[in-house]
């Protein structure tokens, strides 16, 4: 079947989001065709009962590979959603299946074959987008199923309707990108996955992904920054720039990835509530703004953390993958950053066992995951992919790539990345609750997992926590200081005279990271939290914090010995010495304390002496 273009009434401009076209003009109808006797007849692809009324139906959404999938998901079940269509993550009530897959690895794609197959045996109508049919739009698996091309996300609802009334619709190619003010319904609701650019730059020889996404094509500045505010209304509380090459933006339109950073970072709130975090770069196309980056990540509105993927330790192979970059420029780029950048904190990716890696190849990826130990490295087996040109080399025996990744994966769980974190002071970014379903997931700055206990009202919190102990891949913290809850309004910097402009490349310098701006008497953007027997109180009582807030008396009394005791705790070392520092200028007698105790014993006061009056008219009167 042939690719089915945009047909658009008129001219060949687009249609606004979410608008519906006829079905002629809007997408390509195909009904399954099937010969009988010499004859041809048409039926409709699944066997259904009486079309029901549009936007009545239930939609399940499976999605696989990155998060740029994911946001396209999002933005999906968002138009759905907005359309009056139910979502579900129950499969077998759902009236539609839809499936946005990767090409990445094998197994990804025969996880979505697995899909597919239980949806037909379960009769249900198949949508199938992503990668996959973007880059392998001629596979048998998608015979008999709709497709939406990852570029054709805004045309869901077009396609789910006509799926649903048995036509087999296909959206593959378009020269547009799509809007980034579509309807969305977030997975998590405090994360914002923003792609900033679709394609690449390069041309990677195992890479499947290319054929599907297709050369660089970048938002521009004013469009992502304009999202960026718009998130932040929302109270999303992270942003996730991504990418297929987050370093490469910009280049196909004249502008770079720090222009882009830095209109981004001055729309982040003024007291840290919002954090940004930056997408998957390869080394290429980073090495000429190193400096640049590093201020950014200096940023206190921004994760020190990068995901850099090397992919090999050997030049050798690096060359036939064509990576375009060294094993020695991939370390300037990891060493710069962990020179310039405090807390610095580098996930990489490896390939196990790409054609022709020999014995030593793999002996000089080894040395380089021993000599950083890095905290996150992703360690994958070669697996080729049809149509690139890596499938048609030489390939290493299957039972030496196993081998070769278990080796390499035994040598990265022997690090102990987070030895060194216990008893420190960090602040956090909470956003997620564990799989356990007891822990609250929050992030330092580094980005560092820290996994603390406190009600589900801290979500989308910051605080400050006491790191308890570590594991391999993540950290225990215990809550001391709340400071900004997530249902407060939140300024931007463009509401401020000033503004914490991006940290020098000292320690000293950050001290804009650490000191939160003071609240003024008629904000609480930085509620402090209880201690830890208020906590405990917390937890059985979710209302707790509300109903002693009704004493005044009680909350400000309350609220001196908690800072106080705050103090006492943070001791010895030298970050918990600045932490005494902050919290004790916190704890000082300030004008507005005065003016509050002040404003009480007055009320008392008067109180007081309204009784006595009642009392001794009372008496006198007898």
């Amino acid at each position: 079947m042939e690719d089915i273009e945009d047909l658009l009434v008129g001219t060949g401009a687009g249609v606004p989001p979410g608008f519906r076209l006829p079905v002629p003009a809007a997408v390509g109808v195909n009904p399954k065709q099937r010969k009988k006797n010499g004859e041809t007849k048409l039926t409709v692809v699944q066997d259904s009962p009486a079309p029901k009324i549009p936007g009545t139906q239930t939609i399940y959404i499976k999605t696989f590979g990155c998060s740029h999938n994911q946001s396209d998901s999002e933005y999906m079940a968002g138009q759905l959603s907005a359309f009056g269509y139910a979502l579900s993550d129950n499969p077998d009530e759902a009236d539609l299946w839809m499936i946005n897959t990767c090409t990445v690895k094998s197994p990804s794609q025969s996880a979505m074959d697995t899909v597919i197959s239980k949806g037909r045996s379960a009769k249900k109508p198949l949508v199938v987008a992503g990668c996959v049919p973007q880059g392998s739009r001629n596979l048998k698996e998608l015979e008999g199923v709709s497709i939406v091309g990852v570029q054709q996300i805004d045309r869901v609802v077009e396609v789910v309707e006509e799926t649903l009334k048995g036509h087999e619709v296909r959206l593959l190619t378009r020269k547009t990108l799509p809007a980034l003010d579509l309807p969305k319904v977030r997975k998590n609701k405090f994360v914002e996955i923003l792609p900033i650019n679709v394609g690449c730059l390069g041309a990677c020889t195992y890479c499947k992904t290319k054929h599907a996404r297709g050369h660089l094509g970048s938002y521009t500045v004013d469009s992502l920054v304009g999202r960026v505010k718009n998130v932040i209304a929302d109270g999303v509380r992270e942003i996730w720039l991504s990418s297929e090459d987050t370093g490469a933006y910009g280049r196909d339109i004249g502008v770079n990835l720090p222009i882009l950073l830095n209109a981004i970072v001055a729309e982040l709130p003024l007291n840290g509530s919002t954090m940004l975090r930056i997408g998957m770069t390869n080394p290429p196309y980073i090495l000429e703004h190193l400096k640049e980056i590093a201020d950014v990540l200096c940023h206190p509105c921004v994760y020190s953390f990068l995901h850099v993927p090397v992919q090999s330790g050997s030049d050798s192979i690096l060359s036939a993958m064509n990576r375009e970059y060294t094993v020695g420029e991939f370390r300037k780029v990891v060493d710069t950053l962990m020179e310039l950048v405090p807390g610095m904190q580098i996930a990489t990716d490896i390939i196990c066992g790409f054609p022709g890696e020999t014995d030593e190849d793999f002996a000089q990826t080894v040395d380089l995951i021993k000599d950083y130990k890095l905290a996150q490295v992703h360690i994958s087996q070669f697996y080729p992919r049809p149509g690139t040109p890596a499938a048609r080399m030489k390939k290493v025996p299957s039972y030496v790539v196993k081998q070769r990744s278990r080796e390499l994966t035994a040598v990265f769980e022997s690090f102990t990345p987070y030895a060194g974190v216990e008893g420190k002071v960090e602040r956090i970014w909470i956003t997620d609750i564990a799989s356990d379903g007891i822990h609250l997931v929050g992030h330092t700055k580094g980005y560092i997992q820290v996994l603390v206990i406190g009600p589900e009202s801290m979500m989308g919190s910051s605080a400050m926590v006491k790191i308890t102990s570590v594991g391999r891949w993540s950290v225990f913290g215990e809550v001391i200081e709340i400071l900004c809850q997530n249902n407060e309004d939140v300024p931007s910097y463009r509401s401020f005279d000033e503004r914490c402009s991006p940290c020098a490349l000292s320690e000293e310098a950050c001290a804009c990271s650490k000191e939160q701006e003071p609240c003024s008497a008629t904000s609480d953007c930085c509620n402090q939290s209880p201690t830890r027997e208020a906590t405990t109180l917390l937890k059985n009582d979710p209302n707790q914090n509300n109903h002693s807030s009704r004493n005044l008396i009680g909350w400000f009394l309350r609220n001196r010995k908690n800072q106080s005791s705050k103090k006492m705790d943070l001791t010895s070392s030298e970050s918990k010495e600045k932490q005494i520092q902050d919290l004790g200028r916190r704890s000082a007698w300030s004008p507005v304390d005065i003016a509050l105790l002040s404003g009480i014993l007055l009320s008392l006061f008067t109180i007081v002496a309204l009784f006595l009056n009642l009392g001794s008219k009372s008496l006198s009167s007898k």
